[in-house]
This record gives structure tokens, sequence and C-alpha cells, in this order.
């Protein structure tokens, strides 16, 4: 699919110049959220790429710039005037306490300079004609992107344009984009520190299991990254598994069984919180909650029970305060794994 259109002007600049006017004219104020590349594919039928290129566009120009969570909004920008710098926010330093455990935070190890195969590179000398370009940045930006539009939304080329420099000058600081997601995986357990070990199990287990739902309710792609088959051996994700089985050990389980709940609790979580990058995205390109969604169908539900094929869902429509959300799956489903676990283990 060619990104030139009749007159010869690039596509992705045709589209650029249209929202660019509705930001001109105000239709799309500041903090506005502006369509994302997801909403350009489907309602243009352009392909990613281009897609991406108008954004790319918009935020040289200094007129969008990317929230976490959000997505991308208008910026302070306006049409015609000088862009706005552009200054990807570093990753916060500071770790999300999900119990009131006294918290000894464990100093993520550093990669390992000789890493095994499949691990991230070791970080190279950053080259003299680049000062302000390094690892730690390249990666900080692509965890920006990631966190405000999705993995979809991620590539080598996109990473460069947020930094203003040329897509090649990122491979003098990670090998590629498998390379640059492992080390974005690595960089962002790392800013979950683990807790202290309690005397009590279940609470341990279960803060590890709020602390693990907390970085992927920050970070929606995470959940999307991590695999439970293939697993990348990541020191910062390797640990939460190692403190796992730690505690497991001292309930007497097996070597085998350590491992095995250790995964079954990480996988619940992850499981759950894959659903978060895919809901955030559909409120993204909709601007309808979750909730408003469900409320939208309050009508076909009532013509289906109203058929009495389905009496339980009957008596569901009947509860005034229900409330199934991701949320509430995940605090419900975590209880019934501990309380598994306590049983099976004779605790």
């Amino acid at each position: 699919m060619t990104d030139v259109g009749a007159a010869g002007e690039s596509v992705s600049g045709q589209i650029a110049a249209e929202i660019a006017g509705r930001i001109a004219t105000g239709e799309l104020a500041r903090g506005d959220r502006v369509p994302s590349t997801r909403q350009i594919v489907r309602e243009r039928g352009v392909a990613m790429a281009t897609a991406s290129r108008v954004l790319t566009t918009l935020r040289r120009q200094g007129l969008v710039h990317a929230v976490p969570g959000i997505g991308t909004v208008v910026g302070p920008g306006r049409p015609g005037g000088d862009p706005a710098p552009i200054d990807p926010v570093p990753i916060d330093p500071v770790p999300i306490d999900p119990a009131p455990i006294d918290p000894a935070p464990i100093d993520p190890a550093p990669i390992d300079p000789a890493p095994i195969e499949g691990s991230p590179s070791p970080d190279p000398p950053a080259a003299a004609s680049e000062p302000a370009l390094s690892r730690s940045r390249v990666v900080a930006t692509a965890i920006q992107i990631a966190d405000a539009e999705g993995l979809a939304a991620l590539s080598m080329r996109r990473v460069a344009a947020e930094l203003g420099t040329a897509t090649m000058s990122l491979y003098r600081h990670v090998r590629d984009k498998d390379d640059l997601l492992m080390l974005m995986v690595q960089a962002t357990f790392a800013r979950y520190p683990l807790p202290a070990r309690p005397a009590d199990a279940r609470a341990g287990l279960e803060a590890l299991c709020r602390l693990q739902w907390s970085s992927y309710q920050r970070h929606p792609w995470l959940a999307q990254w991590v695999s439970m088959t293939r697993p990348q051996l990541i020191p910062s994700a390797m640990a939460h598994t190692e403190w796992a089985m730690a505690i497991l050990a001292d309930l007497g389980l097996g070597v085998n069984e350590r491992l095995h709940m250790a995964v079954t609790l990480a996988n619940y979580v992850r499981g759950t919180a894959i659903n978060l990058e895919p809901e955030a995205q559909a409120e993204q390109d909709t601007g309808i909650t979750s909730h408003e969604w469900m409320a939208s169908q309050d009508a076909v539900m009532a013509g289906i029970v109203a058929s009495g094929e389905f009496p339980m869902f009957a008596e569901l429509a009947q509860v005034e305060d229900l409330d199934l959300t991701l949320e509430s799956l995940f605090e419900f489903g975590l209880a019934r794994l501990l309380d598994g676990l306590e049983v099976s283990s004779g605790r």
C-alpha cells in the first residue's frame, strides 16, 4: 500500500494536515485525544506504518504528545508555530507499594555484560556524536510509547522519531526490536522492587500478586509480551518467581509443586491482565468505557432473558449492584487460589 495520494502529497501528510486543521480551529482542544494509529487504520483504510507517520508528523510539529494510559493528546503547539521540543518522560523510579508490608527493596542486578543467549545485550559506549542519546533514554522512550498506545505502535522508526534522531542511531544502543523489548521488560519489572518477605506465607504471595497486577495496570502492554510457555530469562522478572518459590519452600512444598504454584499464580495475574491493553485501546478508539458499553447492551440483554432460556442470566439481571470488572475478577480469583493453596499445603 503506497503512502502517496493522487495529488502527489503523502497520504500520511494529508491526514496529518486534516488533524492539524481540527486543532487550529479548536475542534480538538489542548488535552483532547487525537485519533490513535488503530483508529486511523480502521477509518482511513491505510497501513499501520502510514498511521504511525501521521502521529509522528504531528509530534514533530509540536501539536501532540503521548500521555501514558491515555494516548496521544493535543499539546501546547499550534499549527504554524515553532515545534515543541521532544522530551521523553523518564522511567518513574518510585515503586508502587501494594501492601502494608515494610519494604526492603532489592536492588535489581544490572544486565550481565556477558549475558546468556536470548538475554538483552550489554549497553555499548555512546557515540561521541550523540551525547544525549543513551540506552536508558531509548528504553524509556519505548516504554512511554507502549504505555500510551500499545505494542502495535512501537517500532524502531517510531522511537527514533520521538527522540529526534535517525533510526540507525538506535542500533548503537540496542541490537534490534527484540532486544529493545527485553530491555523494556527488564526495566519495567525493576520499577517494582519486591517487598520484605513476611512471616505469613499467604500475605507474602498476595503482596507479590498485587505487585504484578499494579505493574500490568500501569503498563498494559507488559502482559501481552510476557509468555508462560516460552519465558525469556530476564533477571528482574525471574526474581518474582524466585521469591514466590522461596515462600512455598517454607510451606514444605516439593520443588515441582513450588514451580507449578509460583507459575500458576503468575499466570493467573497475567491472564487477567492480558485484557487490559485491548480494553484501553477500545476505550481510546471509541471514547466509551466498559461500564458505558455494558449499559448500552441492556436492551439486548432484556430481550435474551425474556426468552426464558437463560434463567441464571435472568436472575443476574435483577441484581442492581452487580459489577463484573477485571478488578473484581482479579480479587475474586486471587482469593480462591490462595484459599486452595492453604488447603493443599495443610496450613
